[in-house]
């Protein structure tokens, strides 16, 4: 395994299975994918509520951020993905791209062939779509995309509640606008979870020239002459690659390798012993989240999923599943949504939400011993800007993950006012039937200063984080508009971390985006038939 490889890609995740599977399309073209995490042969990452189960841990690092000092130093749990698939085989598989808007603004700083014209088709490429074929959907791409197959009636509760506030329904958040509430899309194909290793991976493992490693840690990428020639693994096995090493490893594990490798900010690794090989100080820097704020009311009977968590409940959700593909097992938790204003003259909308069909469903989050439903409300376009940093010379230490949320006054202000809109939805009459009361925030809350103790406790990542290694044409770019990096050759970054702004939704679409993208882009400065 130590020679012999075209690519070396660094992470199978939603980007980088993506890459493996489009440059491996070429029989002559050897790539070699490595996967710091295991398989996904576990049923929780096949079934659509086995979401519940990933951010208490399941296919985890099990990071958590530096204290936040703009938010009384909480400390956030910080699920990033360990297993092949990445961030789609963990997620709650809501597939949204954001703004059209987002991508131009890509463009209009530098980014050339980012716009949304240029983006679309490669949306379009990967789709599988069961509803929609038209100028903004692809039908027979590897990717399920699907209604939802379980909705509850208190989902259409909520798009009529939110319809009487003056927020219409929105049949396809990701056509011509987002503007609306509505039921999301889901990355699924029959009532199971459509990760990228199950929809680029699975389907290519009889390829000769593709070679899928699992539980293979990487300890750095090798340098020579200004060029990436390769990778070290965990155990000191050398691996060159004759073309290109693509690093697909995240938005906090790509900037990590990167600086485990000696190539970031050279005081900082100085510091802590590290070689330096390339001074980069913008590699980590520029993080970006959506922090995820949420009301929480008990229900009047059993609305949501939260009566399954009995024992012999669970036990017929899941003969229901085998037998009928639907019921609590075939839903995602959060199928229900939509894009609203915090700000009136935002350009497109800054808030989006997300309807949790029960309590508790993400780790830190309160349950309601009666049963409950959540609602979910980020603000989407965060001007704080954070860092990831190594906290030493040791791959096995956890890094300094610091989001900097609610650094800049403008995101608290539009996250309290994103907060306040999910709690007048809630007390709309056409929920009335489904919700007892409001229990968090609750009636006790009605300052800006309450309501800013109260997130400081009751607030979670929305495991959106972007930007860390930022694609430019600026001097302190990471990576150009092809995502090669700035300073070694033969070294590219795919993922999420080369946004230079966190697209307006989740980012998992925008993800398998970049890696279709980047797959052509590859093939193209290759000389590889596209």
């Amino acid at each position: 395994m130590t020679k012999g490889f075209d690519f070396i890609v660094v992470g199978g995740g939603s980007a980088g299975s993506v890459v493996a599977a489009r440059l491996s399309e070429d029989p002559s073209v050897r790539v070699l994918l490595l996967e710091a995490g295991g398989s996904d042969r576990h049923p929780f990452f096949h079934l659509p509520a086995g979401f519940a189960k990933m951010t208490k841990g399941i296919g985890s690092w099990g990071w958590s951020t530096i204290p936040q000092k703009h938010m009384k130093n909480r400390v956030f749990n910080y699920t990033q993905a360990k297993v092949i698939g990445g961030g789609s085989a963990i997620n709650a598989q809501i597939y949204t791209r954001g703004a059209a808007q987002d991508y131009d603004e890509w463009h209009q700083l530098g980014c050339e062939g980012w716009s949304f014209a240029d983006v679309l088709p490669y949306f379009k490429k990967s789709e599988d779509n069961d509803t929609h074929d038209d100028a903004f959907h692809g039908q027979g791409g590897p990717l399920g995309v699907s209604q939802p197959a379980a909705p509850l009636p208190i989902c259409d509760a909520y798009i009529e509640a939110a319809g009487q506030l003056g927020i219409p329904r929105n049949t396809d958040v990701n056509a011509q606008k987002q503007d609306g509430a509505a039921y999301y899309q889901l990355t699924q194909r029959k009532a199971r979870r459509s990760s990228t290793a199950m929809a680029f991976l699975a389907p290519n493992k009889g390829r000769q020239n593709l070679t899928v490693k699992t539980n293979a840690q990487v300890r750095r990428i090798m340098v020579k002459d200004g060029r990436a020639t390769g990778i070290e693994m965990a155990d000191g096995t050398e691996i060159t690659a004759r073309n290109e090493v693509i690093l697909s490893s995240g938005a906090i594990g790509s900037p990590r390798l990167l600086q485990l490798s000696g190539i970031g900010p050279a005081a900082a690794l100085r510091q802590i012993g590290i070689d330096v090989v390339l001074d980069q100080p913008n590699v980590g820097a520029n993080l970006q989240d959506h922090l995820d704020l949420y009301a929480i009311c008990e229900v009047t009977g059993p609305h949501t999923y939260d009566r399954y968590a009995k024992l012999h409940l669970s036990a017929m959700a899941g003969l229901q599943y085998l037998l009928t593909r639907k019921g609590p097992v075939a839903s995602s938790l959060f199928e229900t949504g939509g894009f609203w204003y915090a700000d009136p003259d935002a350009r497109s909308p800054d808030i989006q939400m997300h309807l949790g069909l029960g309590t508790g469903i993400e780790a830190g989050v309160e349950a309601m011993p009666n049963g409950g439903v959540t609602l979910n409300a980020c603000f989407l376009r965060p001007r704080s800007r954070g860092s990831v940093r190594l906290r030493s010379g040791d791959p096995a230490d956890m890094p300094c993950i610091d989001p900097n949320y609610l650094a800049d006054p403008y995101d608290r202000e539009m996250s309290i006012r994103g907060l306040k809109l999910v709690q007048s939805i809630l007390a709309q009459d056409a929920l009335k039937p489904y919700i007892m009361a409001e229990r968090l925030p609750g009636p006790g809350v009605r300052t800006d200063t309450e309501y800013f103790d109260f997130i400081c406790t009751h607030s979670k990542t929305s495991h959106h984080c972007a930007g860390t290694c930022r694609m430019g044409v600026d001097e302190g770019a990471v990576v150009d508009p092809r995502l090669r990096f700035n300073g070694i050759e033969g070294l590219r970054v795919v993922d999420a971390s080369i946004m230079p702004r966190v697209n307006s939704s989740n980012t998992n679409a925008p993800t398998i985006m970049i890696g279709e993208k980047a797959a052509d882009m590859i093939k193209e400065d290759q000389g590889i038939a596209l």
